[in-house]
């Protein structure tokens, strides 16, 4: 059902919870105050198929806008907090917005942005406001709280985490449909057992596309979004017992963070009311999901897709028991395996990842070039994101790495991912990152990254004792020959690493 519904019929349900504050808002709330953003949008002249560009951390009047945009039939671009006012200013730019919506927090980002953004007509702020920004509350006030006379649903625009290059804006087709039901985000969602007495916990940033969509899931079904301003182990925990959490979601990251806390902090906390632990984004290690289910039981369950929306795996617990490692098997696209003429490869072989779809399911906004670089040579409506992978012959997928981080030393291939699986693994470890350096024989050399646990001293005394760990678990060729120590690595909060950065500093600069 559409929010609208929910606030009819229970109008006093919390839609939106802030988790640390405990501040709540009404389906009623979300409902009106949606309302009256997309009446003002429509006063200002923005029209169905515009932009509407959203900057902030977890904040409440996030849903609110994401709402008003869904019910006008408009595209949201939500725009990752972190960025610096170049990179917000590319993603704002390029999505064409019209309007851009900024919390007081990210002030010191706004306060530079209605200069560098000319086709923009509207700088709103909630919580305050600065110099060529106008106070979000005051302005919405003035306008009505019901809805307008015709309600186009509109879309999700959103731009990949650039991760191994310039973030990339994912458009598909306005649909032409009223809003109510959003078959999309039904699809996304569907088997997850959302209903009205869910109880969601995001603790990743709700800019990000998976957040995003299950919290319109958890609406749609009725259900209250618990929101974490950021994720910190301990908290996440707390947050579980304290608003009797149902569902949830996660990345590998946090589930590494939870399991190295202290014994007696993992079990100190009621965990009973959980009942799904749902975790994607980024491969997650075996020995680590395996540990999970060991703590929560098999409510674990994984996904695997992508920003760009072009297919889906799904696997539960006990599937993922017998096929330890998989993401398991398509639920949304059929799943394709080819080498890198297209074609297709037998089970247990690893290529490209594709899915194919009955249409066309994206572009790359205003890059048709790179959008025909996810198609399959002969297939245009197969797509990939560039993952490498294999399935077996019941259909489960594995996946590999990605094709972008495969090392190739001495003519042979080598994927970071299951170095970075077996180094987290080490006690001493908090996070890793493992990518290719220059070698003037080999091409590239394994280099290994390491975030110390807190209390390791970093040394060349270390990275040896690491470095003969690995020579007894892995191929001699894919062990690192040098390991460096970093304070904290570029992992962005949706748990991907950002190795760009990183392999930029062993790389030389281009001429």
């Amino acid at each position: 059902m559409f929010i609208g519904t929910h606030a009819a019929q229970a109008p006093n349900r919390p839609a939106v919870i802030d988790s640390a504050t405990g501040e709540m808002m009404t389906y009623r709330e979300l409902d009106e105050r949606s309302n009256s953003f997309a009446q003002y949008l429509a006063a200002f002249g923005v029209r169905r198929g515009d932009t509407v560009a959203l900057f902030m951390e977890n904040n409440m009047r996030f849903m609110e806008v994401v709402w008003a945009t869904r019910r006008s039939g408009l595209y949201l671009t939500a725009v990752n907090r972190y960025l610096t006012a170049d990179e917000a200013a590319y993603i704002i730019n390029d999505s064409d917005a019209v309007v851009v919506v900024a919390s007081k927090a990210r002030q010191d980002i706004a306060v530079t942005l209605p200069p560098r953004l000319p086709r923009c007509r509207g700088f709103l702020m909630t919580d305050g406001t600065i110099d060529g920004w106008l106070s979000y509350e005051d302005t919405i006030a003035p306008f009505p709280v019901t809805p307008l006379a015709e309600q186009w649903i509109g879309e999700l625009m959103l731009y990949s985490s650039g991760t191994t290059g310039r973030p990339k804006g994912v458009r598909r087709p306005l649909r032409d449909v009223a809003v109510g039901e959003d078959e999309i985000v039904k699809a996304f969602v569907g088997g997850y057992g959302f209903d009205q007495k869910t109880v969601y916990l995001s603790p990743a940033p709700m800019y990000h596309a998976a957040p995003l969509a299950f919290s319109l899931g958890v609406h749609h079904a009725g259900g209250t979004v618990v929101m974490m301003p950021r994720f910190d182990p301990v908290e996440a925990l707390a947050c579980i017992e304290r608003y009797r959490i149902t569902h949830s979601q996660w990345v590998p990251t946090m589930f590494v963070r939870m399991l190295k806390l202290p014994e007696a902090e993992r079990r100190r906390h009621d965990l009973s009311s959980h009942r799904m632990a749902i975790h994607a984004a980024a491969p997650c290690p075996t020995q680590v999901k395996r540990a999970m289910i060991e703590w929560w039981g098999k409510i674990i369950h994984e996904y695997y897709g992508a920003t760009e929306g072009n297919g889906m795996t799904r696997i539960n617990a006990a599937e993922w028991l017998a096929h330890p490692g998989s993401v398991g098997r398509a639920v949304i696209g059929v799943l394709h395996i080819c080498d890198e003429d297209g074609n297709e490869l037998p089970a247990g072989e690893a290529g490209l990842v594709y899915f194919e779809r009955d249409t066309v399911s994206f572009a790359y906004h205003k890059d048709p070039a790179r959008t025909r670089s996810a198609q399959h040579p002969m297939h245009v409506n197969w797509s990939t994101v560039g993952d490498i992978g294999a399935v077996d012959a019941d259909g489960y997928l594995f996946l590999t790495d990605r094709k972008a981080f495969m090392i190739i030393s001495g003519g042979v291939n080598i994927y970071p991912r299951e170095i970075e699986d077996l180094l987290v693994s080490h006690p001493v470890v908090r996070d890793v990152a493992v990518f290719g350096i220059p070698d003037t024989e080999m091409g590239e050399q394994v280099k290994a990254v390491i975030e110390p646990m807190d209390g390791v001293h970093p040394s060349d005394v270390l990275a040896d004792e690491l470095i003969a760990w690995m020579r007894g678990r892995l191929a001699h060729y894919k062990v690192p020959k040098s390991v460096d120590f970093v304070e904290q690595l570029p992992r962005l909060p949706t748990g991907k690493l950002y190795k760009q950065a990183l392999r930029a500093a062993y790389w030389p600069a281009p001429a």
